[in-house]
């Protein structure tokens, strides 16, 4: 079952704000491998396969360094179609010597941690198999731990680095939020269930039994502030619905929830805005 087409419910696309939108579209470009779909005197929209955007890369007017100890985004995740993609990534890192964060085995996915020159932060993955996932009841089994980096370099052998593969697509987000009950109740409004947690701090959430679409932790403090408007870091992400109808219902419990909205924007409890979307396509 694919985890990001109807009937889930998922995310698609991530707005970033930068500090240089040259040297930042040269990272996403030169590094990555990402195309411009389109381009404006201060933002540009990202796409890997010339088609559907993936990010988009903002330099706001009087744009100010990332705040620490907020709330907003811990990392996007770009979900790379097999083992063997992520493998040429991790080659193309070392060989130009680009600095990782991490890399770890998450029993359900492979994952390696990098952050862009603002800083923001950036998972790429691999996911096993859903049939070789472990359920313990309704929560998945995950952990972390070290990759078998030779094994997987062994997977790249003879292969050549051309940037992202073309069916890389945004597979999940990971939040810093200043509540988790409180996110809980926002996101299960929008149809989201938990199907992991880390003690009190993190909790992870998902439509369609995906180990998760969105994290959520409080790394930063629980009742952290959201950012100021124009900092670096999220502008906003969106999620996708299977139809009209779906969105309508999800829009509908959270502004009976008393959470804020605009049109089929939403912020929920953390300040993090979301635009609420339904791509005809899947």
């Amino acid at each position: 079952m694919s985890f990001h087409k109807k009937p889930a419910t998922y995310v698609s696309h991530v707005h970033l704000l930068v500090q240089d939108l040259i040297k930042s579209l040269s990272f996403y470009q030169d590094i990555l491998g990402f195309k411009t779909l389109e381009r404006s005197e201060n933002q540009v929209l990202l796409t890997l396969d010339g088609k559907n955007p993936l990010l988009t890369i903002e330099q706001p007017e009087g744009v100010l360094p990332r705040q620490q100890r907020t709330t907003g985004l811990y990392h996007f995740a770009l979900l790379v179609p097999n083992r063997k993609e992520l493998a040429k990534v991790l080659q193309h890192f070392i060989d130009i010597r680009y600095p990782l964060q991490g890399a770890s085995d998450h029993k359900v996915s492979e994952a390696l941690y990098l952050a862009d020159p603002d800083g923001n932060g950036i998972e790429i993955y691999r996911d096993r198999k859903d049939t070789e996932w472990q359920w313990n009841s309704d929560q998945i089994v995950m952990a972390t731990e070290a990759i078998d980096v030779p094994d997987l370099l062994s997977e790249a052998v003879g292969e050549e680095f051309t940037g992202l593969h073309s069916e890389t697509i945004m597979g999940h987000i990971h939040l810093h939020v200043a509540d988790i009950s409180r996110s809980q109740e926002f996101y299960g409004a929008l149809g989201f269930e938990a199907v992991s947690r880390y003690g009190s701090q993190a909790l992870f959430v998902s439509t369609a039994r995906y180990h998760h679409h969105i994290g959520l932790n409080t790394w930063n403090g629980a009742g952290a502030p959201a950012p100021k408007p124009n900092s670096v870091g999220m502008k906003y992400y969106t999620i996708v619905f299977a139809d009209a109808k779906a969105r309508s219902e999800a829009l509908n419990r959270v502004e009976e929830m008393g959470f804020k909205s605009e049109g089929y924007n939403v912020t929920d409890p953390s300040g993090n805005v979301i635009k609420l979307e339904v791509r005809q396509n899947g």
